[in-house]
């Protein structure tokens, strides 16, 4: 075994010794560790790949040119910082090895709030990470042609019975919502999140409610009651993240979320056509004055209602002479 391999292995056998521990002071150590864990184990699957490569020119965050001394340059790590659960994604992308994104994404949101999410239920919040990191370390000892059980030895049974109790919980909390009819196939799709402690542990009181907007929640992590524009907001925001950036990247777009003057929440889904909230819907109008189709981010901030940003300036234009 590696080095890299036998600390990541050790960090994530900690890691479950502390969650065991169901002791709140070792909470934040669990987290710590496991999070360590699976990051040093992502970085042995990038040496298995490259194994004649250099460690440090795997694992550099960022790289800078120098002269090579014989007229031209070599590529080289700029600094001593390491990938993390940022840029970790991008790195297996170039290699060609696929990832859990979406599962690194919520293990790194756990490890930043970890002082936040822990003042309460601390057994449960580990879980949650664990559970959370399960599919990533899954993926990677498969990467590696290994079987994590080989390696973790008796943390690797806690780790299936703390998924299998976390997943249970799971479809109990989002079986309370069988019956509801949601407005934005989004948040029914992606289920909602805490806004409180950012756990998907999130149910409805009245099983039987059918109407979105007679849902009363509860947290079963934080314990918190959260309002329901709350939770769509977040659950949206996290959820459309990569479709917003995307946006911006390739284009300098807006979206996909918009504010919605009709309840006041930026919780307008433009693909969707309507306000996740309270379902209001902007349509497509067409201008009054020259019949061009009205771009959604106009129709919400113009001053001139019904006109398009070319004829609301000439009419601006207009009435300042």
């Amino acid at each position: 075994m590696s080095e890299l391999l036998e600390n990541a292995v050790v960090s994530i056998q900690l890691g479950v010794e502390d969650y065991q521990a169901n002791d709140p002071r070792r909470a934040i150590s669990a987290v710590r560790n496991f999070y360590a864990g699976v990051l040093l184990l992502a970085k042995e699957t990038l040496v298995r790949a490259a194994p004649e490569a250099d460690l440090d020119d795997l694992v550099a965050a960022r790289y800078k040119p120098i002269p090579d001394g014989q007229g031209g340059i070599e590529v080289v790590p700029d600094g001593r910082t390491t990938i993390d659960f940022v840029t970790i994604g991008k790195r297996f992308k170039d290699f060609g090895l696929a990832i859990d994104q979406k599962a690194l994404e919520e293990l790194n949101k756990i490890r930043n709030d970890v002082e936040h999410l822990y003042t309460q239920k601390p057994r449960e919040a580990v879980r949650e990470a664990i559970a959370n990191a399960f599919p990533v370390v899954v993926q990677l000892f498969e990467h590696m042609g290994d079987r994590p059980g080989d390696h973790l030895g008796e943390a690797w049974p806690v780790m299936l019975e703390a998924k299998a109790l976390y997943d249970k919980e799971l479809v109990r909390c989002r079986d309370s919502f069988s019956k509801l009819d949601w407005i934005s196939e989004t948040v029914a799709n992606a289920g909602l999140i805490c806004p409180e402690c950012d756990s998907k542990l999130i149910r409805q009181r009245d099983v039987e409610n059918a109407e979105q907007r007679h849902i009363e929640l509860i947290c079963s992590l934080c314990g918190a009651e959260p309002d329901l524009d709350a939770a769509i907001k977040d659950t949206l925001v996290g959820e459309l993240s990569g479709e917003a950036y995307l946006r911006i990247k390739d284009g300098g777009e807006d979206g996909p979320l918009f504010l919605c003057t009709e309840c006041g929440n930026e919780t307008y889904v433009d693909f969707e056509g309507a306000c996740a909230v309270c379902g209001y819907e902007y349509g497509s109008p067409d201008c009054d004055r020259c019949g061009v189709e009205i771009p959604l981010n106009e129709i919400i901030y113009t001053e001139h209602p019904g006109l398009c940003s070319y004829c609301s300036h000439m009419l601006d234009k207009v009435m300042r002479e």
